[in-house]
């Protein structure tokens, strides 16, 4: 195709009058980058265009055109502004305007010419830029309470469209309320570049809660926020309150330290103590420390501000303290059957638990002592606690006594060969045990509780008498045991047997012939009394003769039955 003359080129734009105009399309291009405007977005089929013409509107409806390009021939730049050099198309038929400024921000129109038509896409062009940063100047050194204070003000540079700034705290939005919150924005527009710059001022009233609070601004809905900062909120002194160390239980010797401790912002650095009525100053410190406390340290302690003295704290102090005196202590030795009377003192700051062991063993209750015995000796120890403390002492008590014998037995052993004989005494020190008679030590129990067992065998051939004797340095004693040989033994044991089978011999003998002769009594009766049943025709005389034999033989059957019995 060629190029159209002059003539024919009214006749396009005659014709374009009639032409089918497009939907105005939107397009944002970002300031500075390279702008594409898309010519038809596909509509028409690159092989049915003849020509293709870009132009823009410059305002009263006034056009300037950019370019040309018809078919199977180069683009023709037909602009004689700025866009001379700034403009170029792309295989496409899009239009490419390069290092985009916000005088982009217009309307291009994309003429397209195919056989006997004529199309034009309106495309409107806006141009964004985001601010360089979000910075925070002119920042308040302080914030004191209940002051409206400016803050800090909050500046984004280069925009379009302008930004709008949101102030945050710890992440929460700020929005003006008309008391303690006040904002100001302004917008301002650079007139080289035409790029906004938006500065908006936050004015805070603070408030204690704010101590450590975190602001920063940020740009709505662009990915942009300033750095956080916080700020010294400044108060007076509302409240003091006074600290001891250490907290839980102060004991007597322990360091006691107190601390004073204001709310104000800055905080005091210079306080009174007041120690049981005695004042004392410190200066840029907030502590006192009172070292080795003694039990007269309990008491009242107060703290206050110097220029304030009747902002004050107070505590009162308690030393825990403990003492206890047993008596008698160490080494103690008593007399079996004596008393030991004990002393306990105790001195304490509060209750005090008390407990005692025996031999490391714990008792249930205290022991009695007031008459000992063998089984009290032993190590004693009393121990009292009063809070943390604990106080222990002893005394190892030893009770003697002289050596007494408690008994003496003899037993003959299991298989009859030898006599065991057995010495039991008790005393303190331990009694030493000897015997009369030589005989083999069988055992000697363990010396326990003050006792002592001894026993030995002997095969005594005579008979004899043996005595047993116990000794320790506080007495001797003695006790005599007569022991048969065991000759004698066997010959007595089978006298002993004979006699008891004579006897046994004589007493069946006697049984067997009462036996007998109740029998024979019996048979004798029997016979008599069937005589006399068949003569009960005889006189009453006679029959009352009868009568008293029978009753005769009945006595002297009964009399016969009693000894049989026995």
């Amino acid at each position: 195709m060629h190029l159209l003359s002059a003539g024919c080129a009214s006749a396009v734009l005659l014709v374009a009058l009639l032409s089918q105009v497009t939907s105005l399309e939107l397009i944002t291009g970002q300031y500075g980058e390279m702008l594409k405007i898309p010519c038809n977005s596909g509509a028409i089929k690159a092989e049915d265009i003849a020509i293709t013409k870009w132009k823009y509107d410059k305002g009263d409806g006034v056009p300037g055109y950019l370019l040309v390009k018809q078919k199977n021939q180069n683009v023709s730049i037909s602009a004689t502004d700025e866009y001379k050099v700034r403009v170029s198309m792309d295989e496409n038929s899009s239009l490419l305007i390069s290092a985009a400024k916000l005088s982009d921000q217009r309307t291009f129109t994309c003429m397209v010419v195919t056989g006997g038509d004529v199309f034009e896409y309106p495309v409107n062009v806006l141009i964004h830029k985001l601010p360089a940063k979000l910075e925070i100047s002119e920042k308040a050194e302080e914030l004191e309470i209940g002051r409206l204070t400016k803050l800090g003000k909050c500046v984004a540079k280069d925009a379009n469209p302008p930004a709008n700034i949101t102030w945050f705290k710890n992440n929460k939005p700020l929005e003006a309320d008309g008391k303690g919150i006040s904002i100001k924005a302004s917008v301002a527009i650079e007139s080289g570049t035409g790029l906004s710059t938006t500065t908006s001022i936050l004015e805070y009233s603070a408030t204690k809660e704010d101590t450590g609070a975190k602001f920063e601004c940020r740009a709505d809905s662009l990915p942009l926020e300033s750095s956080s900062m916080n700020f010294t909120i400044t108060y007076s002194t509302e409240n003091i309150m006074l600290e001891v160390s250490p907290q839980k239980e102060l004991k007597e010797g322990d360091n006691l330290t107190l601390k004073c401790v204001a709310d104000g912002n800055p905080a005091p650095t210079s306080f009174n103590f007041h120690l049981k009525g005695e004042l004392v100053t410190v200066e840029n410190t907030d502590t006192y420390t009172i070292a080795n406390v003694s039990r007269n340290a309990t008491g009242e302690y107060k703290c206050s501000l110097i220029d304030d003295t009747s902002m004050e704290a107070t505590r009162n102090i308690t030393v825990t303290y403990l003492d206890i005196n047993l008596s008698p202590s160490g080494n103690i030795v008593k007399l079996a059957g004596d008393a030991l009377n004990l002393s306990l003192q105790i001195d304490s700051s509060g209750k005090a638990e008390v407990s005692w062991t025996k031999n490391n063993t714990k008792l249930d209750k205290q022991p009695d002592f007031t008459k000992l015995g063998y089984s009290d000796s032993g190590r004693y120890e009393w121990t009292v606690t009063v809070g943390h403390i604990t106080r222990t002492a002893s005394f190892d008590l030893t009770v003697e006594g002289p050596a007494v014998i408690k008994s003496l037995f003899k037993n003959r052993s299991n298989d009859g060969q030898h006599k065991v004989l057995t010495c039991e005494a008790e005393g303190s020190p331990k009694p030493a045990v000897s015997w009369s008679i030589n005989g083999t030590l069988l055992s000697e129990s363990p010396f326990i509780n003050g006792k002592i067992t001894h026993k030995i065998k002997v095969v005594p051939s005579a008979n004899l008498t043996v005595h047993c004797t116990v000794t320790n340095r506080l007495g001797v004693d003695s006790r005599a045991i007569n022991v048969s040989s065991l000759i004698e033994e066997v010959r007595m044991d089978k006298q002993d047997q004979s006699e008891d089978s004579d006897q046994t011999r004589l007493v069946v003998g006697v049984i067997v012939g009462l036996l007998i002769a109740t029998l024979v009594i019996g048979l004798a009766y029997w016979v008599y009394s069937k005589k006399s049943k068949q003569g009960s025709w005889k006189t009453g005389e006679k029959e009352c003769g009868s009568s008293e034999e029978e009753k005769k033989l009945e006595e002297k059957v009964e009399e016969n039955s009693q000894k049989a019995e026995v």
